[in-house]
């Protein structure tokens, strides 16, 4: 941020002559080390699960489906389909500095529909349980929309009783994306859960996580090259042993 708001100054100094040239055009930033990723196992997800207490089944949504937690923040009772085992994402709670939280499209400005495993389904049952479908999934201690400092007072101090401390609530969306790759998921159904932009965003962020398919895969390849190779014997041996028995046929003119 601070580098575009000096361009921008460079550049308005160049255009009203008062530089010549821009001095940091070519100057090239020290890149940014990413910062360390958590992805946590299932044990941990459930053990963090329990002690968040009240807000368990937030903790596993966010687990477990990888949304954002503005995401959940915004989603309503009717947003939930429990039969069909789906949750559409359509906004985004944010805090915004003067006017508490307010309602926005997705990060992305699109909605999507992310699958929901069924144990969490039954955990989402009682939450859903006899309540309008306009309210809010999981409000605040007033019915509002939850401020994520409510939620990181529980939230902390449970990541702190299970031996989890400096996992943030982001984490889980990391932990979504690496249970859902271990269970199987290809990049586009990653993507799509997670709601990035393109296929390339989900593998610059999580490609990694995919290296053990690679010999899965080399075993697949094996398996049926060996199959097309066996068959190509077999035809092989059924025509020298035609030739035996018949000698070799004439041309067809």
């Amino acid at each position: 941020m601070g580098k575009v708001f000096l361009d921008q100054v460079l550049r308005f100094a160049m255009k009203s002559r008062r530089l010549a040239v821009n001095p940091a055009e070519e100057v090239d930033l020290p890149r940014k080390s990413p910062a360390e990723r958590r992805y946590l196992t299932h044990r941990q997800v459930l053990q963090l699960a329990l002690a968040a207490d009240r807000f368990g089944v937030l903790v596993m949504l966010l687990a477990y489906t990888g949304i954002r937690y503005g995401e959940s923040c915004a989603l309503r009772v009717a947003d939930v389909d429990l039969e069909k085992r789906r949750i559409t994402v359509s906004r985004s709670a944010t805090h915004v500095a003067g006017e508490s939280i307010v309602e926005t499209d997705t990060k992305n400005h699109s909605n999507r529909v992310v699958p929901v495993p069924a144990f969490l389904v039954d955990e989402l049952g009682p939450v859903c349980e006899d309540r309008a479908g306009s309210q809010l999934l999981f409000p605040g201690r007033h019915g509002e929309h939850l401020p994520l400092g409510e939620f990181r007072w529980v939230f902390d101090q449970a990541t702190e009783a299970v031996g989890l401390e400096g996992v943030v609530p982001h984490a889980l969306r990391h932990t979504a994306a690496s249970l859902a790759i271990s269970a199987g998921a290809n990049v586009k159904v990653v993507q799509r859960m997670l709601g990035h932009k393109t296929a390339t965003l989900t593998l610059d962020l999580y490609g990694h996580l995919f290296d053990d398919d690679l010999d899965p895969v080399a075993d697949a390849l094996n398996r049926a090259a060996g199959a097309a190779a066996d068959l190509l014997r077999t035809e092989q041996g059924s025509t020298s042993h035609d030739e035996q028995l018949h000698g070799p046929q004439p041309a067809s003119s």
